[in-house]
């Protein structure tokens, strides 16, 4: 890589490799500056980012981390979307909703803790429920046995003050 430009790129890319949780490789060749325009905006939402990427520059970028296995998928238009937070669910549902609304995008693989994720893969991670639904449904589960214990604590004095009540009537009357 003789020209600068390429060296500075190539460490970019390196820095963003190492810094990211997880890849997904799609191919954007038909869609308009708009189309992309708006799935770069849906990914930054959840704090992902959508970046074209040399195929050249993207293989030896990735052979520096040590990703060298993606390497085949760089064929064509490329682009990366990177996400960097814990929640590898969010931007999976944001492309594959994007390639349902547009048939010339392509998913074409991805990549997270460590291994290589087919497009096929990336639609089942696509399915999964967010982070926050799976914690609210955790949360509610382990909830459930006090909230059962509660009531039937609560049933049990609501007994007593029944008999009370019908003691002190019994008396008044």
């Amino acid at each position: 890589m003789p020209n600068i430009k390429n060296q500075e790129e190539v460490k970019s890319l390196i820095a963003k490799f190492k810094a990211m949780k997880g890849m997904i490789m799609t191919q954007y060749q038909g869609l308009n500056v708009s189309q992309i325009s708006e799935l770069r905006n849906e990914l930054r939402k959840c704090g992902c980012e959508y970046v074209v990427v040399k195929n050249t520059l993207g293989k030896v970028a990735l052979k520096e981390v040590g990703l060298d296995i993606a390497s085949e998928y760089f064929e064509g238009p490329i682009a990366l979307v990177m996400e960097e937070s814990n929640d590898p669910v969010s931007p999976a549902k944001i492309v594959a909703e994007f390639a349902k609304k547009n048939e010339k995008f392509v998913v074409k693989a991805g990549f997270l803790d460590g291994k290589v994720l087919q497009a096929n893969e990336i639609k089942a991670l696509a399915a999964l429920p967010t982070k926050e639904v799976l914690i609210a449904k955790m949360l509610g589960s382990m909830q459930a046995p006090i909230s059962g214990l509660v009531n039937v604590m609560q049933g049990s004095i609501r007994n007593l003050v029944y008999v009370i009540n019908a003691v002190k009537e019994k008396q008044i009357a």
